[in-house]
């Protein structure tokens, strides 16, 4: 038996032609950005329309996954398994401020990848991948709430996409200013940007004497 590789095939719809040092393949790399990614855009056609819907996910080995309504549009086309899909994930973490308008940049990590899809049946699976989504939005939640009941997962579609062809594209590091332009008197550096999650607001209708839970906290 083969080993699995490290890092996906380089491919005509994946290759890094635009500042290739910045492109990646390695497999791990390209899955930490889909695990810390809230969400990512699914993005396919039909009939000559192109469709691009933001989505949450999870990730489960070399499939993501994602959830919706059996009534979606988008889900009941997808489900087809006829539809080739392209998904995108971008984390965004700072603004890098040049000394010249034109050499302003992000430092960013981003994924684009290609796959198929398939509609999962399986109720195991229908479990597993709702109980990783849900601890994904927010770590500790799955044992704090009320499981779906059999009616609800009849209104649920999952889907699963293969990570077939896939390459991450990374900026890190301050501006790149033209020569001449260091010995201006204008400040250039990075503004980080990181995404927080602040205190919970309570619901209006919480009942009296329910602590905010410590995962929470």
């Amino acid at each position: 038996m083969s080993e699995p590789t490290s890092s996906f095939p380089v491919t005509d719809k994946t290759k890094i032609t635009r500042l290739p040092k910045r492109g990646s393949y390695d497999k791990a790399t390209i899955y930490s950005i889909l695990d810390e990614a809230l969400f990512c855009t699914l993005a396919y056609a039909v009939d000559q329309q192109a469709y691009q819907i933001p989505t949450g996910f999870c990730r489960i080995d070399d499939h993501i996954y994602i959830h919706g309504s059996v009534g979606s549009h988008y889900m009941r086309a997808l489900a087809t398994g006829n539809i080739p899909a392209c998904v995108s994930a971008t984390l965004l973490d700072g603004i890098v401020l040049a000394r010249s308008a034109f050499h302003h940049s992000v430092n960013y990590r981003s994924v684009v990848f290609f796959g198929k899809v398939s509609k999962v049946t399986d109720k195991d699976l229908l479990y597993k991948a709702l109980e990783l989504f849900t601890n994904k939005m927010c770590p500790g939640r799955w044992d704090d709430v009320r499981l779906p009941t059999d009616n609800e997962w009849k209104e649920t579609m999952l889907l699963s996409l293969s990570i077939d062809e896939a390459s991450a594209k990374i900026r890190t590091g301050g501006p790149k200013d033209d020569a001449e332009d260091y010995a201006l008197d204008i400040w250039a550096g990075v503004q980080p940007i990181r995404l927080t999650r602040m205190t919970p607001e309570k619901d209006e209708l919480l009942k009296p004497g329910i602590a905010l839970p410590p995962y929470l906290r």
